[in-house]
Protein backbone atom coordinates (compact mmCIF):
# COMPACT_ATOMS: atom_id res chain seq x y z
CA UNK A 1 0.00 0.00 0.00
CA UNK A 2 0.95 3.25 -0.85
CA UNK A 3 0.13 7.02 -0.28
CA UNK A 4 0.40 9.78 -2.83
CA UNK A 5 3.78 11.44 -2.21
CA UNK A 6 3.70 15.09 -0.72
CA UNK A 7 5.13 16.93 -3.43
CA UNK A 8 3.14 15.06 -6.51
CA UNK A 9 -0.23 15.82 -4.18
CA UNK A 10 0.82 19.45 -3.68
CA UNK A 11 0.96 19.88 -7.40
CA UNK A 12 -2.58 18.34 -7.99
CA UNK A 13 -5.25 21.74 -5.76
CA UNK A 14 -8.00 19.26 -6.00
CA UNK A 15 -6.07 16.44 -4.37
CA UNK A 16 -4.62 18.72 -2.00
CA UNK A 17 -8.15 20.04 -1.03
CA UNK A 18 -9.34 16.16 -0.79
CA UNK A 19 -6.75 14.70 0.85
CA UNK A 20 -6.97 16.84 4.04
CA UNK A 21 -3.12 17.66 3.80
CA UNK A 22 -4.42 20.97 5.64
CA UNK A 23 -5.67 19.38 8.71
CA UNK A 24 -4.67 15.86 10.54
CA UNK A 25 -6.73 13.22 8.46
CA UNK A 26 -6.73 12.13 5.25
CA UNK A 27 -10.05 11.94 3.41
CA UNK A 28 -9.11 10.26 0.25
CA UNK A 29 -6.14 8.12 0.29
CA UNK A 30 -4.33 6.47 -3.23
CA UNK A 31 -3.21 3.34 -2.97
CA UNK A 32 -0.49 1.46 -5.61
CA UNK A 33 -2.41 -1.89 -5.48
CA UNK A 34 0.21 -5.22 -4.66
CA UNK A 35 -2.96 -7.46 -3.78
CA UNK A 36 -4.53 -9.59 -6.14
CA UNK A 37 -7.25 -12.43 -6.37
CA UNK A 38 -4.73 -15.12 -4.54
CA UNK A 39 -4.14 -13.16 -2.04
CA UNK A 40 -7.63 -13.85 -0.37
CA UNK A 41 -9.33 -16.95 0.62
CA UNK A 42 -12.89 -16.95 0.10
CA UNK A 43 -15.99 -19.48 -0.15
CA UNK A 44 -16.82 -20.53 -2.87
CA UNK A 45 -20.21 -18.63 -3.47
CA UNK A 46 -18.08 -15.17 -3.04
CA UNK A 47 -15.82 -16.52 -5.70
CA UNK A 48 -18.64 -17.07 -8.09
CA UNK A 49 -19.80 -13.90 -7.61
CA UNK A 50 -17.09 -12.18 -7.96
CA UNK A 51 -15.74 -13.59 -11.35
CA UNK A 52 -19.59 -12.41 -12.46
CA UNK A 53 -18.29 -9.22 -11.26
CA UNK A 54 -14.94 -9.21 -13.30
CA UNK A 55 -16.32 -10.25 -16.69
CA UNK A 56 -18.29 -7.18 -16.54
CA UNK A 57 -14.74 -5.44 -16.13
CA UNK A 58 -12.84 -7.23 -18.35
CA UNK A 59 -15.63 -7.03 -21.10
CA UNK A 60 -16.54 -3.62 -20.58
CA UNK A 61 -14.96 -2.08 -23.73
CA UNK A 62 -16.22 -5.48 -25.72
CA UNK A 63 -20.01 -4.32 -24.71
CA UNK A 64 -20.45 -0.59 -24.74
CA UNK A 65 -17.41 -0.03 -27.34
CA UNK A 66 -16.79 -2.56 -29.78
CA UNK A 67 -20.40 -3.52 -29.98
CA UNK A 68 -22.06 0.24 -29.53
CA UNK A 69 -24.26 -0.31 -26.90
CA UNK A 70 -22.12 2.64 -25.12
CA UNK A 71 -23.60 4.90 -28.02
CA UNK A 72 -27.32 3.78 -27.43
CA UNK A 73 -26.71 4.25 -23.16
CA UNK A 74 -24.95 7.21 -22.98
CA UNK A 75 -25.47 7.07 -18.98
CA UNK A 76 -25.00 4.31 -16.33
CA UNK A 77 -21.75 3.40 -17.86
CA UNK A 78 -20.11 3.20 -14.17
CA UNK A 79 -19.40 0.02 -13.37
CA UNK A 80 -20.74 -0.19 -9.45
CA UNK A 81 -20.51 -2.79 -7.44
CA UNK A 82 -21.73 -3.36 -3.89
CA UNK A 83 -19.22 -5.34 -1.64
CA UNK A 84 -21.48 -6.48 1.52
CA UNK A 85 -20.59 -8.57 4.27
CA UNK A 86 -19.24 -8.95 7.90
CA UNK A 87 -15.93 -6.65 8.72
CA UNK A 88 -12.86 -8.78 7.86
CA UNK A 89 -14.55 -10.62 5.08
CA UNK A 90 -11.96 -9.39 2.54
CA UNK A 91 -13.90 -6.89 0.97
CA UNK A 92 -11.21 -3.96 0.48
CA UNK A 93 -8.95 -6.65 -0.54
CA UNK A 94 -10.77 -7.97 -3.47
CA UNK A 95 -11.60 -3.78 -4.00
CA UNK A 96 -7.78 -3.57 -4.36
CA UNK A 97 -7.43 -6.76 -6.30
CA UNK A 98 -10.09 -5.22 -9.24
CA UNK A 99 -7.81 -2.27 -9.11
CA UNK A 100 -4.45 -3.90 -9.43
CA UNK A 101 -6.21 -6.32 -12.51
CA UNK A 102 -7.23 -3.12 -14.51
CA UNK A 103 -3.94 -1.72 -13.48
CA UNK A 104 -5.27 1.57 -11.98
CA UNK A 105 -5.04 3.45 -8.92
CA UNK A 106 -7.61 2.91 -5.75
CA UNK A 107 -8.68 6.25 -4.25
CA UNK A 108 -10.47 5.28 -0.77
CA UNK A 109 -13.22 7.14 0.27
CA UNK A 110 -13.65 8.23 3.77
CA UNK A 111 -17.15 9.65 3.98
CA UNK A 112 -17.34 10.16 7.59
CA UNK A 113 -14.51 12.27 7.49
CA UNK A 114 -15.44 14.27 4.54
CA UNK A 115 -18.68 14.84 6.31
CA UNK A 116 -17.26 15.87 9.79
CA UNK A 117 -14.46 18.44 8.29
CA UNK A 118 -16.69 19.81 5.63
CA UNK A 119 -20.42 20.51 6.92
CA UNK A 120 -22.58 22.08 4.41
CA UNK A 121 -20.42 21.09 1.84
CA UNK A 122 -20.88 17.42 1.16
CA UNK A 123 -22.36 17.24 -1.71
CA UNK A 124 -19.93 19.17 -3.81
CA UNK A 125 -16.74 17.20 -2.10
CA UNK A 126 -19.03 14.11 -3.46
CA UNK A 127 -18.59 15.65 -6.80
CA UNK A 128 -15.21 16.75 -6.88
CA UNK A 129 -14.20 12.80 -5.68
CA UNK A 130 -15.52 11.52 -8.95
CA UNK A 131 -14.05 14.57 -10.77
CA UNK A 132 -10.76 13.68 -9.17
CA UNK A 133 -11.21 9.46 -10.14
CA UNK A 134 -11.39 10.50 -13.48
CA UNK A 135 -8.14 12.65 -13.65
CA UNK A 136 -5.93 10.12 -11.88
CA UNK A 137 -8.18 6.94 -13.59
CA UNK A 138 -8.88 5.53 -10.75
CA UNK A 139 -10.89 2.97 -9.34
CA UNK A 140 -13.43 4.77 -6.24
CA UNK A 141 -14.22 2.61 -3.32
CA UNK A 142 -16.41 4.17 -0.80
CA UNK A 143 -15.41 2.49 2.48
CA UNK A 144 -18.54 2.13 4.96
CA UNK A 145 -20.76 3.60 2.28
CA UNK A 146 -23.90 2.76 4.14
CA UNK A 147 -22.96 6.40 5.62
CA UNK A 148 -23.74 7.73 1.85
CA UNK A 149 -25.52 5.89 0.32
CA UNK A 150 -28.52 5.64 3.41
CA UNK A 151 -32.46 5.90 2.56
CA UNK A 152 -33.25 9.47 1.76
CA UNK A 153 -35.39 11.28 4.58
CA UNK A 154 -39.12 12.07 3.36
CA UNK A 155 -38.99 15.24 6.19
CA UNK A 156 -37.03 17.98 4.85
CA UNK A 157 -37.98 19.91 7.90
CA UNK A 158 -34.52 20.20 9.31
CA UNK A 159 -31.13 21.00 7.32
CA UNK A 160 -29.25 17.70 8.20
CA UNK A 161 -32.00 15.86 6.71
CA UNK A 162 -31.78 17.89 3.32
CA UNK A 163 -28.15 17.55 3.49
CA UNK A 164 -28.27 13.56 3.59
CA UNK A 165 -30.68 14.16 0.69
CA UNK A 166 -28.42 16.23 -1.63
CA UNK A 167 -25.82 14.40 -0.90
CA UNK A 168 -27.55 10.60 -1.97
CA UNK A 169 -28.73 13.09 -5.50
CA UNK A 170 -25.22 13.93 -6.19
CA UNK A 171 -23.96 10.63 -5.67
CA UNK A 172 -26.88 9.01 -7.86
CA UNK A 173 -26.03 11.47 -10.90
CA UNK A 174 -22.26 11.23 -10.62
CA UNK A 175 -22.88 7.53 -10.80
CA UNK A 176 -24.96 8.14 -13.99
CA UNK A 177 -22.00 10.11 -15.75
CA UNK A 178 -19.01 8.40 -14.73
CA UNK A 179 -17.30 6.10 -16.78
CA UNK A 180 -14.96 4.02 -14.53
CA UNK A 181 -15.62 1.58 -11.59
CA UNK A 182 -16.89 2.48 -7.94
CA UNK A 183 -17.24 0.01 -5.24
CA UNK A 184 -19.09 0.51 -2.11
CA UNK A 185 -18.36 -1.62 1.16
CA UNK A 186 -20.70 -2.09 3.63
CA UNK A 187 -21.38 -4.03 6.84
CA UNK A 188 -25.18 -2.58 6.64
CA UNK A 189 -26.61 -2.83 2.47
CA UNK A 190 -30.38 -3.14 4.23
CA UNK A 191 -29.74 0.38 4.84
CA UNK A 192 -29.23 1.77 1.15
CA UNK A 193 -31.41 3.83 -0.38
CA UNK A 194 -33.73 1.52 -3.05
CA UNK A 195 -32.56 4.14 -5.83
CA UNK A 196 -29.27 2.80 -6.22
CA UNK A 197 -29.79 -0.89 -6.98
CA UNK A 198 -30.99 -0.39 -10.58
CA UNK A 199 -27.76 1.59 -10.50
CA UNK A 200 -24.98 -1.36 -9.19
CA UNK A 201 -24.39 -3.66 -11.69
CA UNK A 202 -23.46 -6.61 -8.95
CA UNK A 203 -23.82 -7.02 -6.01
CA UNK A 204 -21.32 -9.34 -4.17
CA UNK A 205 -22.31 -11.01 -0.77
CA UNK A 206 -18.90 -11.78 1.39
CA UNK A 207 -20.24 -14.61 3.39
CA UNK A 208 -18.27 -15.84 6.52
CA UNK A 209 -15.59 -18.31 5.00
CA UNK A 210 -16.25 -22.12 6.10
CA UNK A 211 -13.76 -24.71 8.03
CA UNK A 212 -11.97 -24.98 4.77
CA UNK A 213 -11.64 -21.81 4.13
CA UNK A 214 -10.54 -20.88 7.94
CA UNK A 215 -7.75 -23.51 7.52
CA UNK A 216 -6.39 -21.98 4.78
CA UNK A 217 -6.57 -18.77 6.24
CA UNK A 218 -4.68 -20.02 9.31
CA UNK A 219 -2.03 -21.32 7.14
CA UNK A 220 -1.34 -18.72 4.90
CA UNK A 221 -1.06 -15.85 7.80
CA UNK A 222 2.72 -17.48 9.00
CA UNK A 223 6.01 -17.50 6.49
CA UNK A 224 6.35 -20.90 5.10
CA UNK A 225 10.28 -20.63 6.25
CA UNK A 226 10.98 -18.02 9.06
CA UNK A 227 7.73 -18.42 11.46
CA UNK A 228 9.03 -20.63 14.31
CA UNK A 229 5.89 -23.29 14.58
CA UNK A 230 5.54 -25.56 17.16
CA UNK A 231 4.39 -29.20 16.19
CA UNK A 232 1.44 -28.74 18.61
CA UNK A 233 -0.36 -25.99 16.09
CA UNK A 234 -3.19 -27.77 14.64
CA UNK A 235 -4.98 -25.00 12.44
CA UNK A 236 -7.54 -27.81 11.75
CA UNK A 237 -8.79 -27.39 15.30
CA UNK A 238 -8.29 -23.82 15.28
CA UNK A 239 -10.64 -23.59 12.28
CA UNK A 240 -13.22 -25.98 13.86
CA UNK A 241 -13.73 -24.90 17.10
CA UNK A 242 -13.60 -21.14 15.95
CA UNK A 243 -16.12 -19.88 13.61
CA UNK A 244 -14.67 -16.00 12.74
CA UNK A 245 -13.29 -14.26 9.70
CA UNK A 246 -10.58 -13.65 7.90
CA UNK A 247 -9.02 -10.65 9.80
CA UNK A 248 -9.90 -11.42 13.33
CA UNK A 249 -7.26 -14.50 12.68
CA UNK A 250 -4.76 -12.21 10.86
CA UNK A 251 -5.01 -10.33 14.13
CA UNK A 252 -4.91 -13.47 16.36
CA UNK A 253 -1.99 -14.44 14.36
CA UNK A 254 -0.34 -11.11 15.48
CA UNK A 255 -1.53 -11.35 19.31
CA UNK A 256 -0.23 -14.87 19.45
CA UNK A 257 3.58 -13.93 17.77
CA UNK A 258 3.83 -11.18 20.10
CA UNK A 259 2.52 -13.15 23.34
CA UNK A 260 5.20 -15.61 22.39
CA UNK A 261 8.30 -13.23 21.30
CA UNK A 262 7.42 -11.93 24.91
CA UNK A 263 8.67 -15.25 26.82
CA UNK A 264 11.41 -15.76 28.42
CA UNK A 265 14.88 -17.26 27.16
CA UNK A 266 16.86 -16.99 23.85
CA UNK A 267 14.86 -15.35 20.80
CA UNK A 268 16.24 -18.75 18.81
CA UNK A 269 14.36 -21.29 20.94
CA UNK A 270 11.08 -19.76 21.00
CA UNK A 271 8.02 -20.63 18.57
CA UNK A 272 4.69 -20.17 18.42
CA UNK A 273 2.21 -22.88 20.48
CA UNK A 274 -1.50 -23.62 19.63
CA UNK A 275 -1.86 -22.13 23.33
CA UNK A 276 -0.65 -18.78 22.31
CA UNK A 277 -2.93 -18.91 18.80
CA UNK A 278 -5.55 -19.65 20.92
CA UNK A 279 -5.20 -17.55 23.51
CA UNK A 280 -4.96 -14.61 20.17
CA UNK A 281 -8.15 -15.57 18.96
CA UNK A 282 -9.77 -15.55 22.43
CA UNK A 283 -8.97 -12.03 23.11
CA UNK A 284 -10.08 -11.00 19.26
CA UNK A 285 -13.48 -12.58 20.37
CA UNK A 286 -13.67 -10.96 23.79
CA UNK A 287 -12.73 -7.96 21.96
CA UNK A 288 -15.87 -7.90 19.62
CA UNK A 289 -18.30 -9.06 22.48
CA UNK A 290 -16.99 -5.49 23.91
CA UNK A 291 -17.75 -3.39 21.33
CA UNK A 292 -20.96 -4.49 20.82
CA UNK A 293 -21.64 -3.53 24.28
CA UNK A 294 -23.17 -0.53 25.11
CA UNK A 295 -22.17 1.83 28.47
CA UNK A 296 -25.35 3.17 28.85
CA UNK A 297 -27.08 -0.46 28.70
CA UNK A 298 -28.34 -1.78 31.94
CA UNK A 299 -27.06 -4.27 34.52
CA UNK A 300 -29.47 -6.81 32.70
CA UNK A 301 -28.31 -6.42 29.67
CA UNK A 302 -24.55 -6.35 29.87
CA UNK A 303 -25.67 -9.85 31.94
CA UNK A 304 -27.15 -11.20 29.01
CA UNK A 305 -24.59 -9.91 26.76
CA UNK A 306 -21.66 -11.74 28.98
CA UNK A 307 -24.28 -15.28 28.89
CA UNK A 308 -23.97 -15.43 32.71
CA UNK A 309 -28.05 -15.44 33.14
CA UNK A 310 -30.87 -15.90 30.41
CA UNK A 311 -32.82 -12.51 29.66
CA UNK A 312 -35.90 -14.95 29.90
CA UNK A 313 -34.86 -16.49 33.07
CA UNK A 314 -34.31 -13.24 34.95
CA UNK A 315 -37.54 -11.84 33.57
CA UNK A 316 -39.84 -14.61 34.53
CA UNK A 317 -37.89 -14.75 38.18
CA UNK A 318 -38.23 -10.69 38.53
CA UNK A 319 -42.07 -10.24 37.36
CA UNK A 320 -43.84 -12.38 40.35
CA UNK A 321 -41.90 -10.13 42.65
CA UNK A 322 -42.71 -6.92 40.60
CA UNK A 323 -46.49 -7.73 41.25
CA UNK A 324 -45.98 -9.08 45.14
CA UNK A 325 -44.64 -5.75 45.59
CA UNK A 326 -47.28 -3.97 43.67
CA UNK A 327 -49.80 -5.66 45.54
CA UNK A 328 -48.36 -5.34 48.69
CA UNK A 329 -48.02 -1.17 48.26
CA UNK A 330 -51.44 -1.05 46.96
CA UNK A 331 -52.63 -2.59 50.36
CA UNK A 332 -50.58 -0.64 52.33
CA UNK A 333 -52.02 2.36 50.66
CA UNK A 334 -55.44 1.42 51.02
CA UNK A 335 -55.03 1.03 54.82
CA UNK A 336 -53.50 4.20 55.58
CA UNK A 337 -56.25 5.84 53.50
CA UNK A 338 -59.00 3.67 55.88
CA UNK A 339 -56.82 4.75 59.36
CA UNK A 340 -56.78 8.38 58.05
CA UNK A 341 -60.90 8.62 57.42
CA UNK A 342 -61.68 6.95 60.34
CA UNK A 343 -59.81 9.84 62.87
Amino acid sequence: MQRIGYAESMANPLFRVLSGITGNRRVVETIDPQRTFADVILPDSTRQALDHALVHVTRHDLIFNRWGLGERHPTGLALAFNFAGAPGTGKTICAEAIAHALGRPLLVVRYAEVESMWLGETPKNVAAVFRLAREENAVLLFDEADAIASRRSTSTDHAISRESNAVINVLLQELERFNGVVIFATNLAANFDPAFERRIRTHVLFEMPGVKEREQIWRVQMHPRLTPLADDVDFAALAQRYEVTGGDIRNAVLKAAMSAAAEPGPDADKSIHYRHLEEGIRQVMTAKTVMRQSLLAPALEEAAIRNLVPVSARLMLNTPIAIAGTIVSLGLSTAALIIALLR
